[in-house]
């Protein structure tokens, strides 16, 4: 017996989720990923000498801007309040992490924000270092924490 999703109508058009009914209730998401760059790129980095610019502080400008615009890249994706959106860049020896952390007081979760976040990120990592590093890999992006707490 397949389960008919909530989101498909009788018609078989795609809809958003009904969330009117749950009660508001502060959310959070945390997610993280990494991007794997040759030590020469890193050191760039660190020094900041890559060509475009400050490449830690506009990534995490990016990632804040790409997760308050999340419901604009995904279909079906509520629009939310936020309350916080945190974008945290740290280098290593062989790439940068980022992790990002969103949170809201909704009736849906902000695990999409947190997601849209990293990639974003640690996509403009990569095209601000694309000039210099031809081996680039964004790896590991996933969800690491989500909770929500009643009002």
């Amino acid at each position: 017996m397949s389960k008919k999703l909530t989101h498909i109508d009788e018609n078989g058009r795609a809809n958003m989720v009904d969330v009117g009914h749950k009660n508001p209730q502060t959310r959070t998401a945390i997610a993280e990923g990494f991007i794997r760059l040759k030590k020469e790129t890193v050191k760039l980095i660190r020094e900041n000498q890559i060509g475009k610019g400050d490449v830690l502080t506009v990534a995490e400008i990016a990632g804040i801007q790409a997760a308050k615009r999340t419901s604009e890249l995904i279909p079906l994706c509520h629009q939310l309040q936020l309350t916080k959106v945190e974008v945290e860049l740290n280098i290593r020896e062989n790439g940068v992490y980022a992790k990002c952390t969103s949170r809201c007081i909704g009736q849906t979760g902000v695990e999409m924000e947190a997601l849209t976040g990293v990639q974003i990120a640690l996509l403009t990592i990569y095209d601000m270092c694309k000039a210099v590093d031809k081996a680039m890999v964004i790896e590991n992006v996933k969800l690491i924490e989500k909770t929500k707490t009643d009002l």
